[in-house]
C-alpha cells in the first residue's frame, strides 16, 4: 500500500521539474537573441559613423618600421672547441724525510714559491755525525792493516827470490793483502753511506713550485712515512679537459698538420664565469684512448703561467682553436631567426631603390648556417656578399613589411634623407622612428661593423 502511494507522487514531482527546466531554457534563448540583435545594430551604426576612422586606422598599421641592417661580407671564421677544464700542476711532489729523526727546523713559509734545491727543513744531524765518525775510524784501521800486509808481501817476494822462503807463504800473504783490500773498499762504502745519511738531514726541494701547508711541526720525531708538505709545479701548469669522440679525428689531423708547419694549436683559458681571459697556451697532448663510459677523450694543454693566473684544481672554461675557415660569407648572429622550417633572416628588398619616402620592404630568406664564432656566423646557402639583412627591429617584422633603414648612429638611408630634406624634419613620426632606431642595443653592436678577419681574433691567432 505504501509503495502504491509513493509512485504517483514521484511521477508528479518529475513532471513539475521538467516543466520548470523547459521554461527557464526558453527564457535564456529569448534573452540571447535580444542581446545579439542589439550588438549587431550597434556595430552597424558604429561602422557607418566611423568608416573614416577605420580607414585611417588601416593606414596607420601600414607605417614603415625603423630597422638597422648589416651587410653580408667575406671574412674568416674560427672553429673553436669549447669545454670545461681543470688546472693541474705539471708535477706534484710530497716532501718527506728520507731518514728517521727529530725535525729541528722548518725553514719554509706555507704557500710560498720555492726553487729546486732550496733548503726547507732539517733533521737533527748529531746521530748521523756519530755514525760517520765510527765508520771513518774503522776504515782508517783497515787501511793501516792493508798497508802493513802489502809491505810484508814485498819482503816475502824478496826472500823468495833468494830461495829463503817457501812459495806457499808468499801466496798466503798475497791472499791476505787482497782480503784487506776488500775490507778497505767495504769501509769506503760505509763512509759514503754515512755521509749520505747525514746529507738527508737537510731536506731540500726536489722541484720548483708552490709549497703547501705544513703538515708537521718542528720538534716532532718523524719517520720516512711522515709527509712534511706538498709542492705543486705551476711553471708551467696544465689544463685537462675533454672533447667528444666525434671530434678526435679532425683534431688529430689538425695537430699533425701543425707539427709539419712547426706550430701548435692555440688554447685560451677563461674564468669560471666565462667573462675574463686568464691566459693563453697551446695544446700539448691527447690521451691514448677514449673513455667508453662518457664517449670523450682527455686532452692536456700547457701554459707558462708566469703571472700565476692559474691555480691547481681551478675550474676554467677552455677554448681550443682547432681550425680557421678562410674567406667565407659572414653574417652577424643577431640577424638569425629560427622557425619551424629552420633558420631564416629578413633580407632587404630593392635596397637603394625605395619609393619617394625612402621606404624599403623585407623578404623572409631561408639560410643554411655553418660555424658560429662569437657574434658572427658563417652562411653556407641563401645569401650572397652584399646582401643586407635586418639586425635590429626584427620583432615587428613580417614578410613584405615596409621598413625605414637607419644606421646605428641614427641616420636614415640616402633616399629617406633626400625626402626629409624636401618635406622638412618637423614630422613627429620621423622623430619617433629616429628615437626607436638609435635606442636599439643591436644598433650599437653593429655600428660601422667590418668583415672579420683572422688578424682580428686576438691571442688565438698568435
Amino acid at each position: 500500500m505504501q509503495k502504491q502511494k509513493i509512485i504517483p507522487k514521484v511521477i508528479i514531482a518529475l513532471a513539475i521539474s521538467s516543466a520548470i527546466g523547459w521554461w527557464y531554457w526558453q527564457k535564456q534563448e529569448a534573452s540571447a537573441q535580444a542581446n545579439s540583435y542589439a550588438n549587431n545594430s550597434s556595430d552597424s551604426s558604429q561602422n557607418k559613423r566611423g568608416g573614416k576612422s577605420a580607414e585611417f586606422g588601416g593606414k596607420r598599421g601600414e607605417k614603415p618600421i625603423p630597422v638597422v641592417v648589416a651587410e653580408v661580407m667575406k671574412g674568416d671564421i674560427r672553429v673553436i672547441q669549447t669545454a670545461l677544464g681543470t688546472a693541474t700542476p705539471s708535477a706534484v711532489v710530497t716532501v718527506s724525510s728520507r731518514v728517521n729523526g727529530q725535525l729541528t727546523r722548518v725553514l719554509f713559509k706555507e704557500g710560498q714559491l720555492v726553487e729546486k734545491g732550496e733548503f726547507l727543513a732539517e733533521i737533527d744531524p748529531r746521530p748521523f755525525l756519530t755514525a760517520l765518525t765510527q765508520v771513518q775510524g774503522q776504515a782508517t784501521r783497515n787501511q793501516a792493516l792493508l798497508k802493513n800486509s802489502q809491505i810484508d808481501l814485498e819482503r816475502f817476494k824478496t826472500l823468495q827470490s833468494q830461495d829463503s822462503i817457501a812459495s806457499q807463504q808468499v801466496d798466503a800473504q798475497a791472499s791476505l793483502v787482497q782480503q784487506y783490500q776488500g775490507t778497505v773498499q767495504a769501509d769506503q762504502g760505509l763512509v759514503e753511506n754515512a755521509k749520505l745519511q747525514l746529507s738527508f738531514t737537510r731536506i731540500t726541494s726536489p722541484i720548483s713550485g708552490r709549497i703547501g701547508l705544513r703538515q708537521v711541526d718542528g720538534g716532532n720525531n718523524i719517520t720516512t712515512t711522515n709527509p712534511i708538505a706538498v709542492i705543486n709545479a705551476v711553471h708551467p701548469i696544465h689544463v685537462v679537459f675533454t672533447l667528444p669522440e666525434d671530434r678526435v679525428a679532425d683534431l688529430i689531423t689538425q695537430i699533425q698538420a701543425g707539427k709539419q708547419a712547426g706550430k701548435t694549436l692555440p688554447v685560451e683559458v677563461w674564468d669560471k664565469a666565462n667573462s675574463k681571459l686568464l691566459t693563453t697556451g697551446h695544446l700539448e697532448s691527447l690521451d691514448n684512448q677514449i673513455d667508453t663510459t662518457s664517449g670523450t677523450v682527455k686532452i692536456k694543454a700547457q701554459f707558462t703561467n708566469t703571472d700565476n693566473a692559474l691555480f691547481p684544481n681551478q675550474f676554467v672554461n677552455v677554448k681550443l682553436l682547432s681550425n680557421t675557415l678562410r674567406n667565407v660569407n659572414v653574417l652577424p648572429s643577431a640577424a638569425i631567426q629560427q622557425g619551424s622550417a629552420g633558420a631564416y633572416v629578413y633580407r632587404i628588398r630593392r635596397l637603394g631603390k625605395g619609393d619617394q619616402d625612402g621606404v624599403e620592404t623585407v623578404a623572409v630568406q631561408a639560410v643554411k648556417l655553418g660555424q658560429v664564432d662569437g657574434d658572427q656566423v658563417a652562411v653556407l646557402e641563401g645569401l650572397n656578399v652584399g646582401d643586407q639583412v635586418v639586425v635590429s627591429g626584427i620583432d615587428k617584422l613580417k614578410d613584405n613589411a615596409k621598413v625605414v633603414i637607419y644606421s646605428a648612429s641614427g641616420e636614415r638611408n640616402a633616399a629617406a634623407r633626400e625626402h626629409s630634406g624636401n618635406k622638412g624634419d618637423g614630422n613627429k613620426y620621423k622623430k619617433r622612428l629616429h628615437s626607436q632606431a638609435t635606442q636599439s642595443p643591436q644598433a650599437n653592436t653593429f655600428n660601422n661593423r667590418k668583415a672579420p678577419s683572422a688578424a682580428s681574433f686576438g691571442h688565438l691567432n698568435n
